[in-house]
């Protein structure tokens, strides 16, 4: 998930700068450009996954969803090996990612919970709306990182949420108890990991990060009815990335 960025950060908003940069080869912008559309083809998947999920087909959304954070988890690192801002600085990355994000692990996740019938139809479509609302001001939070890269907060990481929702089927009102909880956890100043840039144990939670999409994966193509083992194993998961923030670092 990319860092939050305001109106006044994106290029567009602001005057264009008066000194011409470097004029790049044709070859270089064309590659660095290629990256923009991998990015912008995340809200391409996004809309897949919305169509999806009005037909409900909720294995279908998940594994456009899924493509998504590929998609994100990728775009970064030939981002910066091809020296995208550079070669291209009239083109905001960040406001792109920016953009593409809230579709994929906010709009559509939600979507999906106000519609399933997961929760009580009469709590659906405002806790739908709380979602929604209340991820808009979390990306809009310059504090949304912590120095050592923990997310300060609940990441509204709704995908993975809506995920566990549809994975566990608990009951209407304990779905929505959960949904009101991580909406409140949104604006609780504790840590919550990023396995990749989080230094601490980043080697193991980089391969637990790689095991939970095995799991996801035969979940979904169990049509989210995987068996008690891959369902247990992608709770105990679950639960060391909750509490891994939690626990204090020796020094």
């Amino acid at each position: 998930m990319s860092d939050p960025i305001r109106s006044d950060d994106i290029p567009s908003a602001r005057p264009a700068a008066t000194t011409p940069g470097k004029v790049w080869p044709l070859p270089e912008r064309l590659r660095a450009f290629a990256v923009h559309i991998l990015t912008a083809s995340g809200a391409g998947l996004a809309l897949l996954a919305l169509i999806a999920a009005h037909r409900g087909a909720w294995t279908v959304m998940f594994a456009y969803l899924g493509a998504a954070m590929l998609v994100d988890g990728l775009d970064g690192a030939l981002a910066r090996r091809l020296r995208v801002a550079e070669v291209l600085p009239n083109w905001s990355g960040d406001a792109l990612d920016f953009v593409v994000d809230f579709v994929t692990y906010v709009v559509v996740p939600a979507y999906a919970l106000a519609t399933s019938e997961l929760l009580p139809q009469v709590a659906a479509v405002p806790l739908g709306v709380a979602v929604v609302v209340s991820s808009a001001l979390y990306f809009a939070d310059r504090r949304m990182k912590t120095a050592d890269n923990y997310f300060r907060g609940f990441p509204v990481l709704w995908n993975a949420a809506a995920f566990y929702l549809f994975l566990l089927h608990p009951a209407p009102w304990t779905a929505a108890a959960i949904v009101m909880l991580l909406v409140v956890l949104t604006f609780v100043p504790f840590r919550f990991v990023h396995p990749i840039r989080v230094r601490r144990l980043r080697a193991l939670n980089i391969a637990l990060v790689a095991l939970m999409a095995l799991l996801v994966v035969l979940a979904l193509l169990a049509d989210l009815h995987p068996g008690a083992a891959v369902t247990a194993a992608l709770v105990a998961l679950a639960i060391y990335f909750c509490v891994f923030g939690l626990i204090p670092e020796r020094r």
